[in-house]
């Protein structure tokens, strides 16, 4: 009875000692997830952080691939210079972590007349997921036009509101095609929580391209009054493709249908 008893307890402990240890490595890599993704979210560099936190590059980056066992007081420090607390980026370590490749919101990003409507709405229908105009959804919130958003409260007004509505439609969690603003990739903290949260496309195109869009629809604005529209354009494209790069994938939308770009967005939807 003896030996029957120490033998059922002497292979019982590895069997927990490993489930121990196995929690202890989904909770590392919960709370370096929680940490990159809020990271980037703030627009912040391994290097800026660091100086922030008091902590060397090489371990936020042991800490962020799931490897760094972390103090209780210097996990406070990390969480001071990322703006929240050790309490809330252990609650989110907790919580399940997606993959990458398994984020079930596409963001459409691109200049105006890049096509983001359109194909948004049409991929969405393929997919069968809400399609969102997070301007439109701007717009619904504020009960006021966007030029009147800007006219009455200012660009940074504008800023703030596109940065909550979107954490909100983050945050619910559910798959969706957003087709968001042109300058949503200037708001670093914005860009960053897309790029954190969301697949992100950006839709390329020529500046011929763009023009020639938008002037289809009917809408004349770009030249009215402006002789030097077309460079403007050119300028505004050259700035913002730095930005614009950063997105997950990009696809060139010069030259192809619709219906072409439709599949190849869906083609990387994940299953």
């Amino acid at each position: 009875m003896t030996q029957y008893s120490a033998s059922r307890s002497s292979g019982a402990r590895p069997r927990a000692t490993k489930s121990a240890g196995d929690r202890r490595a989904r909770l590392l890599e919960g709370l370096g997830a929680a940490v990159r993704a809020l990271r980037t979210e703030r627009a912040l560099t391994l290097r800026a952080l660091a100086k922030l936190a008091g902590v060397s590059e090489r371990f936020l980056v042991q800490l962020e691939a799931g490897e760094g066992n972390i103090s209780v007081a210097r996990l406070e420090d990390v969480a001071e210079a990322l703006g929240t607390t050790g309490a809330e980026l252990l609650a989110q370590a907790s919580r399940p972590q997606p993959k990458d490749g398994s984020r079930s919101v596409i963001a459409l990003v691109g200049l105006r007349g890049a096509g983001k409507s359109s194909i948004g709405a049409s991929v969405a229908a393929r997919l069968g997921v809400p399609f969102v105009e997070l301007d439109e959804a701007i717009v619904r919130e504020a009960q006021m036009t966007l030029s009147t958003i800007f006219e009455i409260h200012g660009e940074a007004y504008y800023r703030q509101m596109e940065r909550d509505v979107l954490r909100r439609l983050l945050d619910a969690g559910k798959p969706a095609v957003i087709a968001t603003g042109g300058s949503i990739v200037t708001d670093a903290e914005t860009w960053g929580l897309l790029r954190s949260r969301a697949r992100t496309i950006w839709l390329k195109a020529t500046p011929r391209a763009h023009w020639d869009r938008v002037v289809a629809q009917g809408d004349v604005r770009p030249m009215r009054g402006r002789p030097r529209a077309m460079n403007e354009l050119r300028h505004l494209l050259a700035a913002r493709t730095p930005l614009y790069e950063q997105a997950t994938t990009s696809l060139d939308t010069s030259g192809r249908t619709v219906s072409d770009v439709v599949e190849r967005i869906v083609a990387l939807a994940p299953a």
